[in-house]
């Protein structure tokens, strides 16, 4: 099974990616302010990149499977959308 990104699906994983990394740089530079470093806020992005990228990698190669074109299509943008609203409002969290 082939990987099939169009060019919109690859800027919607760069904005979903860019808002991850985000996210991570606000929360180390919290927890460096307040000296709670703790290995935890790592392994929470690793366990997000698995919990929330493979899938939208999975819809990806799935849409070459797709009869319609559009189905498996609107469910990959719907979760890339999903994803930066949770990432806008944790970042609002963090500032």
């Amino acid at each position: 099974m082939t990987m099939l990104l169009t060019d919109w699906m690859l800027y919607s994983l760069w904005i979903v990616l860019g808002f991850m990394a985000l996210d991570f740089l606000a929360g180390l530079y919290k927890s460096l302010r307040t000296s709670k470093f703790s290995p935890s806020l790592i392994l929470d992005y690793l366990q997000d990149m698995l919990y929330y990228v493979l899938p939208l990698l999975l819809l990806a190669s799935l849409s070459a499977l797709d009869k319609t074109g559009w189905l498996v299509s609107v469910g990959y943008y719907v979760g890339a959308l999903g994803l930066v609203l949770k990432y806008l409002l944790s970042l609002k969290s963090k500032l």
